[in-house]
């Protein structure tokens, strides 16, 4: 009896008539990863960098981006600026900044100011490296990092900066690649948002265009 039903609900199926799967064709109408760069790569990553907390100030150029870090800095009543970066010391004296680049203040600093690869539009991140002369250290330990870019430095996406990193470096890329997003940040406890967990906890580009 049993043999004799499943027989016949092996007939039904096989009887039943097949679906076959319809595929769709969408070479011509790709689905893009990313969305688009609106209004403009600037302010783009501006409001992608704000919207995790980190702060973006547009510059109008080289003077004013070196007055705003000191307008930044006396807001905040830090004095403690640290900065490895030749070039931008060399700013820093020039625009009458106090800053310190000796080993023996490293660990008191309050703030650090340093320099990077590029910036990435629709992220909001910053892409830094070891080939910098701020070193890795600082890319993590200032309990406030500042960075100092050109408009020139954006690109619009992940893969752009990736491919301008290549062609800067050649073969000789450097050991250490990575991107800042925003301050440092964890919500593993109890899922309350807090910055500065790892790193930190304020994190300031300032963007001048000429």
């Amino acid at each position: 009896m049993q043999l004799s039903s499943r027989n016949e609900i092996l007939k039904r199926i096989k009887a039943a008539p097949q679906k076959r799967p319809v595929f769709v064709d969408t070479t011509d109408e790709p689905t893009p990863i990313y969305k688009p760069i609106l209004p403009d790569p600037i302010i783009c990553f501006k409001n992608e960098l704000e919207a995790v907390n980190g702060s973006c100030i547009l510059c109008d150029n080289e003077q004013d981006a070196f007055e705003q870090i000191k307008k930044y800095l006396a807001e905040r009543n830090v004095s403690g600026l640290f900065c490895r970066d030749i070039n931008i010391s060399a700013k820093l004296s020039a625009y009458g900044i106090y800053f310190t680049n000796k080993q023996d203040d490293f660990q008191e600093m309050k703030s650090g100011l340093t320099g990077c690869e590029f910036l990435i539009a629709r992220t909001g991140s910053v892409m830094v490296s070891s080939a910098s002369e701020s070193g890795r250290q600082m890319n993590v330990f200032p309990p406030i990092h500042l960075v100092l870019a050109r408009a020139s430095q954006i690109v619009d996406y992940p893969e752009d900066a990736l491919n301008a990193i290549q062609l800067k470096y050649g073969e000789n890329l450097p050991s250490t690649i990575t991107t800042i997003t925003g301050p440092s940040r964890t919500a593993d406890i109890e899922k309350t948002l807090v910055l500065g967990a790892h790193g930190p906890k304020e994190f300031a580009v300032f963007l001048f265009k000429v």
